[in-house]
């Protein structure tokens, strides 16, 4: 009777670790056949944007990002850099455009100086953006936010571009990006769910922003998470704005991955619980957005996912050989869906070049794992490595 039970778990097990790896390629066939008509709204006027930009300790690259912000094809903005716990820096730009706050006691958070913020706006804004210290953006930034707007969302994510391939794990940091902005953010938003955030590059409504985050009391890496659930539990879609382009700084040196990843393993096993019941409230709700969202949410990290496949298709060999055969049919697929994300993106050749790394890269990340319990000590700032490499962009 016993052995029977663990068969009977062993078997589901299987197929819910299966489900999720094949996922995307699911996800993507169903975008081939049932795409989210969307209409062009006829007529646009310019918003009231809050251009909110944290900063802690590091501002080497601020007259960089400040730079390309006053690049925008935008005239209604105000730039709000919180410089915390930061050193003395001065702008040689239009005081009334680029507005510099320094929080009288040390935040150490991002939410609390993005309300530093919102408490300091210099006009009533209708919404803000949260681009990071580290960041550049696209001229048309704006504009294509706006885009995403007019089809009537309140929270849209744009996308994030590497703007450093300099090293293997840079080039593997931005593969990862792109897979998940493949899948979680253009295909999961095409099939009638929500965009996943990605901490910079997004837009909201201050009303909403306001209402979703104004009594956050947690600390560490993970506030997009609450943000993107408590957004999507409430009813709202969070819309995906293609062309909205960010260029992020990628993770270049093992250490700075190391200690990325475990601040993002930490979010996950944090955030878990909450998946499940947006499942729940999906089900109940006959809500597509909040099951396949809640379900996002609760799916592990892609290489904590793919060593438990790994390790199922070895123990199928000793256990039952057919069942190893079908795990590496599945891990196939996933294999096939991940290319498929790189061919669709436009993938810069060092990228594919970077792919023989990848063991070297998952090596590290399983090493984030034993520093996860601890990743609130090093959640707030991550020293980069390519400060002079930003002329060149």
């Amino acid at each position: 009777m016993f052995s029977n039970v663990l068969f009977i778990l062993w078997i589901v097990f299987q197929t819910i670790v299966g489900l999720i790896l094949i996922f995307p390629v699911l996800s993507y066939i169903a975008f081939l056949f049932v795409k989210t008509k969307i209409t062009q709204a006829k007529d646009h006027s310019e918003s009231d944007y809050a251009i909110l930009v944290t900063a802690y300790k590091d501002v080497s690259n601020i007259p960089y990002l400040v730079q390309s912000l006053l690049q925008l094809k935008y005239s209604n903005y105000i730039i709000y850099i919180i410089a915390d716990d930061c050193p003395e820096f001065k702008l040689d730009v239009d005081q009334s455009k680029v507005i510099i706050l320094r929080p009288e006691t040390i935040l150490k958070n991002q939410v609390k100086s993005h309300f530093y913020a919102i408490d300091h706006f210099r006009r009533k804004h209708e919404r803000l953006t949260i681009i990071d210290s580290d960041n550049l953006v696209d001229p048309d930034f704006l504009i294509n936010l706006d885009k995403a707007f007019d089809h009537g969302e309140e929270a849209v994510q744009g996308v994030r571009k590497a703007k450093n391939l300099d090293t293997s794990y840079a080039c593997l940091d931005a593969a990862n990006e792109i897979y998940y902005f493949f899948y979680d953010r253009k295909i999961l938003y095409s099939i009638g769910s929500s965009c996943m955030l990605a901490g910079s590059g997004m837009a909201f409504t201050v009303k909403l922003y306001k209402a979703c985050l104004e009594n956050y009391q947690s600390s560490g890496a993970g506030f997009d998470k609450i943000l993107q659930k408590d957004i999507v539990d409430r009813g709202f879609r969070i819309g995906y704005a293609e062309m909205a382009l960010v260029f992020d700084e990628k993770t270049s040196q093992p250490e700075q991955l190391v200690k990325q990843r475990a601040r993002w393993n930490n979010a996950w096993f944090r955030h878990f619980n909450s998946g499940l019941l947006l499942m729940w409230k999906g089900i109940k709700l006959i809500s597509i957005n909040r099951f396949l969202f809640g379900f996002l949410i609760v799916r592990p990290p892609l290489f904590i996912l793919l060593v438990v496949s790994f390790l199922i298709l070895v123990t199928n060999f000793f256990l039952n050989p057919f069942a190893g055969i079908i795990w590496i049919i599945l891990i196939s697929i996933f294999v096939l869906g991940f290319f498929i994300a790189l061919y669709n993106s436009n993938t810069d050749k060092r990228i594919y070049k970077s792919l023989i790394h990848i063991p070297k890269f998952m090596f590290l990340q399983m090493l984030s794992l034993f520093k996860t319990r601890k990743a609130n000590q090093f959640s707030v700032a991550t020293v980069h490595m390519h400060n002079k490499e930003l002329e060149k962009i």
